[in-house]
């Protein structure tokens, strides 16, 4: 019986995405699920760019959005209470196929227990067990029915590890134009009639918890760039009026009102567009950046506590995945201690001086943008469609 068919009973589409980041990666897998499944209830925990088509968050989303280990435990009680509530919910409702968008701290217990009830499971992005962690690949062995994987060489590893997956390409790669528009971009902020004057965008992070560490030392780079470019511009948007309320009081807490900037909200990807350099927390961002064709500098800071465990975990030498997807150094990371607003100032320098360094890194990002560009939405949906149907299959057997 086709999911399409009228007589059918209503198609259940279970999801959590739990932080910005998943909310625009599930957003973009909806918009292709959502044609194909017009009446279907598509619910769980995600954002407003889930929502836009139509999906039903029963938890606020950024109940989810803590990152480090010791801030997790922090946060643990509320987290698991939502969880257990969730399965409890999904368990008796039994929806037709549950999808966990990156999260794998909160989704792959959820998954193991939706699977062993006999509810098919998928994940979308892959946690990074080919950066540390890697013995995760049992447990997502044990929570997931099919993996929607978003790096070419991800897919090799889940299969050799008998775990079906679909490479889906990037949704980003789809999303950000292969040739940004970067006068479009300066002239929507209002940028044109400062001539010729240089733009750094900064990305201090989505999460409470990076804004916390990161935006001080960030600004505080930004101002010894000042000191050596009084015309340049400083860009820093932010994901909403939450997180643009917390970095105004860090900034007033560290005296560092006076250093002027560009505080907006939403844009990101415009203020990325319209720059000539960027300074960005490691994660999606970073991506992103690369994407946008632009010299960065990636950086990091968290709870010292936090970053004493991970030091010791990764298996590779880089954390931005720029860097990763390359295996080298393209661009400059500041990690913990070493990420001193004067080394990433030396560093943006660099990147704002150096036009052969501009070039090259354009190139890069080129190439890398092309091998991570697919239908992306087109692919994960059908890949959706297929693990609900073969489960239909299977049970009327």
């Amino acid at each position: 019986m086709s999911l399409l068919d009228s007589s059918a009973h209503r198609p259940v589409i279970a999801m959590v995405a739990g932080e910005t980041s998943g909310d625009m990666l599930a957003a973009r897998l909806l918009s292709g699920l959502r044609p194909q499944l017009p009446d279907a209830l598509m619910h769980g925990i995600g954002g407003a760019h889930m929502m836009e088509h139509g999906f039903v968050s029963d938890y606020a989303m950024d109940k989810l959005s803590v990152r480090g280990i010791f801030e997790v435990l922090m946060h643990y009680r509320e987290i698991s209470g939502i969880r257990k509530q969730l399965m409890q919910q999904l368990l008796t409702e039994k929806p037709d196929v549950f999808i966990g968008v990156d999260a794998p701290d909160f989704n792959l217990d959820l998954e193991i227990c939706l699977k062993q009830a006999g509810i098919p499971t998928m994940h979308y992005i892959s946690p990074s067990i080919w950066a540390w962690r890697g013995g995760r690949i049992k447990k997502i062995a044990q929570a997931v029915s099919h993996m929607l994987v978003v790096f070419p060489f991800e897919e090799e590893i889940y299969r050799q590890a008998g775990i079906p997956a679909t490479y889906v390409g990037h949704p980003l790669a789809q999303v950000i134009p292969v040739e940004p528009d970067v006068a479009a971009a300066r002239a929507e902020l209002g940028l044109e009639s400062k001539g010729n004057a240089r733009v750094l965008t900064i990305l201090p992070g989505s999460r409470m918890s990076e804004l916390k560490y990161n935006t001080v030392a960030f600004i505080e780079t930004a101002k010894k760039l000042l000191e050596r470019d009084p015309q340049l511009q400083i860009l820093v948007p932010m994901v909403g009026p939450k997180q643009r309320a917390y970095y105004m009081e860090l900034i007033l807490q560290a005296g560092l009102d006076d250093v002027p900037v560009l505080l907006m909200e939403g844009k990101s990807h415009t203020a990325i567009a319209a720059a000539d350099a960027v300074l960005v927390a490691s994660g999606t961002a970073s991506l992103e950046v690369a994407l946008f064709k632009k010299p960065m500098v990636i950086a990091y800071k968290m709870m010292a506590a936090s970053w004493h465990v991970l030091k010791h975990m990764g298996y590779q030498p880089w954390i931005g995945l720029p860097n990763i997807i390359e295996k080298e150094f393209v661009v400059p990371e500041f990690l913990q201690s070493a990420a001193t607003p004067a080394a990433m100032a030396d560093a943006l320098w660099k990147q704002l001086e150096d036009t052969n360094l501009q070039a090259s890194l354009r190139q890069r990002f080129t190439d890398m943008h092309h091998t991570l560009l697919r239908d992306t939405a087109q692919i994960a949906s059908q890949a959706v469609l297929d693990v609900i149907a073969a489960h239909k299959t299977k049970g009327s057997c």
